[in-house]
């Protein structure tokens, strides 16, 4: 009997002559050119080492462009052609394989999307672009790859490989999916070619990526694996299906070491949010397109997608449903997971809440970011202990996201923290969502953020009690943390004051208590996800909101999720309205084209919050040291929260 829960998910695979210790792959994610000169900053080595050190098997890195004059997406991007880059490379390679994972390195050429402003709005059009057929996008004209530009390509796909195996890379990964330019040839939708490259025979459609996969055994070896990113279907309308997808992963059996199973194309909107599942995804959402194709292949297969929870993977590994899982924003939510589940630590795993905070600080200020994990992004930072700090006496006011978070960085560096909140139950403003479908993994957060300040032997938790200033300075704390949070703002409105109107915090504790026709003011993330969890308990919802769009906080990737969930809800929203009166049977309102009377049973307002600001002031002069965070500040999200709340709290007591 084994002495593992989860024996199938950490039995060792060998892939070409290569074993990887378990079955937990960390799927490729991105490291961008930060510093703007091409080259891989120190922070690159940290961010992959940070994944090794946790122990997944194996770990990919950023997208390694192959052609740095044809394949380029955008000025971010890493190109493999560019001279001396083997040094940052091998770095990576090192540090990873230190661990005793095997470091992969990603194999990428963006095709017809080449050259062009990757920016998400308001991209520009510039440079060569060759696809597999000659199309006009984006008011370029892309021009259709050559029997030379194709034997080109063929060529910078092997130097890249025998690149990767002379750094130290264990393995390579040749990105085959997701719309890029492999992909463009394997689809019938992009490659319409009349020759050997494409048409409707998939044997055409696969050639060039075979003769790539040759072209790399030739110059790595038969020992050294090889790996092969597809997506199983397209996922959206006119794309091809799971039976494309098997007939894609049938011709490509045999020519690598692991298929790697993934869905969608980056340029669909609707589907963003299948290849990067949202938190409105059931947990393993792409499981299935693995799953049917590893019955027609007898390569290893590996399959992605809104993988958390370990019982899960566990059954896919055991059932044949795929022999590796791979694992992108978990691993930056807690890259510890591998390691925490072997050792019987799950119930400590930080759960990815999959709100795409990660990609979007990527994608707009370079740093990935995590809204419940603050290393994340930090990696070079964290990677080196800072000083002892002088033991301090803490009081932090407020029990929250942030609160919270301070008080177990306090503890942990060997403060003294007394942690007040006012109410009897820690996670503040965050814990009304309890039971939302969409909002499990938040919920499993804040419980182990609340059972760590329990457990931790340097915290007394005080609540049930609203702290005065007068109190506090009783106390005489050397430090003091306000995260007192906000308040939500409520609209200068006739009516307000009926027995009808609720705030949205309100709304979420007590659905017993609303009608069954509601109106909800406000489409920001607040409003509309409220809209979403009303739907799902049989209400009628409509949201009236004065801009002309959904206010996306900030997080324009999680809005992508966002509208795919409400378009398939079909959830009524009145943009360019303004409410004038909440009426004993509704609202009265103005849009652009009339004056209407809506009618509910409840109003709920969810038009932002007020910081609490005097109240945290107020204890400016209690204690020699004083800090505020989080919402009291300004009311921002989860990930500035919990950033702050580390990273002040990560320093104090420092000379």
């Amino acid at each position: 009997m084994s002495l593992l829960k989860y024996p199938n998910l950490y039995s060792p695979i060998v892939l070409g002559n290569t074993l990887f210790k378990n079955r937990i792959f960390a799927s490729p994610t991105g490291y961008q050119n930060l510093n703007g000169d091409g080259y891989l900053n120190e922070g690159a080595t940290a961010y992959y080492e940070r994944k090794a050190r946790g122990g997944a098997a194996s770990v990919a890195t950023f997208e390694g462009v192959v052609d740095g004059e044809l394949g380029k997406g955008g000025a971010t991007h890493i190109c493999l052609d560019t001279p001396q880059i083997d040094r940052g490379l091998s770095r990576i390679a090192q540090a990873v394989k230190s661990y005793g994972s095997v470091a992969s390195l990603e194999l990428q050429h963006t095709g017809m999307f080449a050259n062009r402003d990757l920016a998400m709005f308001g991209g520009s059009s510039k440079g060569l672009a060759y696809g597999p057929v000659e199309m006009e996008l984006n008011g370029r004209n892309i021009l259709p790859m050559t029997e030379d530009i194709l034997e080109r390509t063929i060529e910078k796909y092997a130097k890249g490989a025998a690149l990767a195996k002379r750094c130290g890379f264990g393995m390579v990964t040749v990105h085959a999916g997701h719309g890029w330019l492999l992909h463009q040839f394997l689809s019938p939708i992009t490659n319409t070619r009349t020759d050997k490259w494409g048409g409707s025979s998939v044997e055409n459609r696969t050639r060039l990526v075979k003769s790539i996969c040759q072209a790399i055994r030739k110059e790595v070896g038969a020992a050294f694996p090889i790996e092969i990113r597809i997506s199983g279907s397209e996922c959206y309308e006119g794309g091809y299906d799971l039976d494309e997808g098997i007939a894609i992963a049938t011709q490509l059996d045999g020519y690598v070491d692991l298929i790697h199973v993934s869905a969608g194309n980056h340029e669909v909107a609707e589907v963003f949010a299948v290849t990067h599942p949202s938190m409105f995804m059931p947990d393993g959402c792409n499981v299935q397109y693995a799953a049917e194709i590893k019955k027609h292949v007898k390569t290893p297969v590996a399959t992605i997608g809104a993988l958390s929870d370990p019982a899960l993977m566990e059954e896919i590994i055991a059932s044949g449903k795929a022999d590796v899982v791979q694992m992108a924003r978990q691993l930056l939510s807690d890259p510890d997971f591998p390691n925490k589940v072997r050792t019987g630590r799950e119930d400590q795993v930080k759960k990815c809440m999959r709100c795409l905070s990660c990609f979007t600080n990527e994608l707009t200020v370079g740093e990935p970011y995590c809204a419940i994990n603050p290393e994340t992004g930090r990696e070079l930072e964290m990677k080196f202990a800072v000083p002892s700090a002088i033991s301090k006496d803490v009081l932090i006011i407020g029990g929250g996201v942030g609160g919270m978070e301070a008080a177990i960085t306090c503890a942990d560096r060997g403060h003294q923290v007394t942690l007040v909140e006012k109410s009897n139950r820690l996670g503040g403003v965050l814990r009304c969502e309890d039971g939302v479908s969409f909002k499990k993994n938040l919920d499993a957060y804040l419980d182990g953020q609340e059972r760590r300040i329990h457990d931790h032997p340097n915290i007394r938790l005080m609540t049930g009690l609203e702290m005065e200033p007068e109190t506090a300075k009783r106390m005489k704390p050397d430090v003091i943390i306000a995260a007192l949070g906000a308040k939500a703002v409520i609209p200068q409105l006739p009516g307000m004051e009926k027995q009808n109107v609720w705030t949205a915090q309100d709304a979420y504790v007590s659905m017993d208590k609303l009608g069954d026709k509601i109106i909800i003011l406000g489409a920001g993330l607040v409003g509309v996800e409220l809209g979403l969890h009303l739907l799902e308990n049989n209400k009628t919802v409509t949201l009236v909101e004065m801009a002309d769009r959904v206010n996306d906080g900030g997080n324009f990737l999680h809005m992508l999720g966002l509208q795919a969930e409400l378009d398939r809800t079909k959830l009524p929203i009145l943009f360019n309205t303004t409410v004038k009166e909440i009426t004993d049977i509704g609202v009265r309102c103005i849009s652009i084209e009339k004056e209407m009377h809506l009618q509910a049973d409840t109003v709920i307002f969810a038009v932002g919050q007020h910081p609490l600001r005097d109240q945290g002031i107020a204890f400016h002069d209690c204690a020699p040291e004083f800090h505020m965070l989080g919402d009291c500040v300004q009311p921002r999200n989860i990930t500035a929260a919990t950033s702050e709340a580390f990273m002040i709290s990560r320093n104090i007591g420092l000379a």
